[in-house]
């Protein structure tokens, strides 16, 4: 990028949202590094959900952190910082790459795969208006997440504050309430042995993959069937 389109970047809104989330980024990996120096095994913890949020999810990555012996507000708090820098990245670099304004060839494919989501499921937020998205992002379904609600924001046309402010809110939401249902998961696993919990966990992530793999694989079966016809 030169520094004409660079300067254009930054001065719109989308690219002042991601200076924001990226700074945003940067203050949550200094807390965990700091986390990590004052209380080792809290900091690994704090890693290893953070990791897992990203991999497989929110759910997954608060049963890990329940699994790992953190409590209730820092699970809490740090999916809802760590959901938060995930849309205030990926949803203005998404809105930069479709006004031209910015082209990152690695994320190509991830754009692309959040664009197919959005469009997925543009027709039907858009009949309900903001509440639509609201739910949308809250309910627990597969790619129902913030950044794709953000995406398909844009797409029907949602002002950024407004679009953030509806797709943080029902992450929120989504948020408390996988805390609840999973802490009550966690203590009935505990019941059973000190290892169950991290079954449970296990669980999760083999129930994402088998539905990655069932998605990816009725994706291609379309796609061959569309060009055969």
């Amino acid at each position: 990028m030169d520094p004409v389109e660079a300067s254009d970047a930054l001065n719109d809104s989308a690219g002042r949202i991601l200076l924001i989330g990226f700074f945003l980024a940067v203050a949550y990996l200094m807390i965990v590094g700091w986390s990590f120096l004052l209380a080792p095994e809290t900091g690994r913890a704090l890693i290893a959900m953070t990791t897992t949020n990203v991999l497989f999810g929110r759910a997954t990555g608060m049963a890990f952190g329940y699994a790992g012996g953190l409590g209730d507000l820092v699970v809490v708090l740090a999916n809802m910082f760590l959901e938060t820098v995930q849309v205030l990245l990926a949803y203005p670099l998404f809105v930069l790459s479709w006004n031209h304004l910015l082209e990152i060839k690695l994320l190509k494919k991830f754009m692309k795969r959040m664009h197919r989501a959005a469009e997925a499921r543009k027709n039907v937020i858009q009949k309900y208006g903001i509440i639509g998205l609201f739910i949308f992002v809250w309910i627990p379904f597969w790619m129902t997440g913030p950044v794709v609600g953000a995406i398909v924001g844009f797409l029907i046309g949602l002002r950024p504050w407004v679009n953030l402010t509806v797709v943080l809110g029902g992450t929120y939401v989504a948020i408390l309430g996988w805390a609840l249902l999973i802490r009550k998961l966690h203590n009935w696993a505990e019941g059973y042995g000190s290892f169950v919990p991290m079954g449970l966990v296990l669980g999760f992530v083999l129930l994402i993959i088998v539905r990655r793999f069932y998605v990816t694989r009725r994706a291609q079966h379309v796609g061959r069937s569309t060009k055969q016809t």
